[in-house]
């Protein structure tokens, strides 16, 4: 009995460290989105303005 309460707490913890790792994944994907939506409107932005210098 001991045993598969070992096994499964150990289970539980190899489940908990691969969500966490899926968890900053995703993190990092919004972020790289968000910066470059950023980007993006930073593009824009400087576009409009060289587009009325000229």
């Amino acid at each position: 009995m001991p045993d598969l309460i070992h096994d499964l707490v150990n289970d539980r913890i190899q489940t908990l460290h691969r969500e966490a790792a899926e968890q900053r994944v995703i993190l990092r994907a919004q972020r790289v989105q968000r910066a470059r939506r950023g980007v993006t409107r930073a593009n824009e932005r400087l576009r409009r303005v060289l587009s009325r210098e000229f």
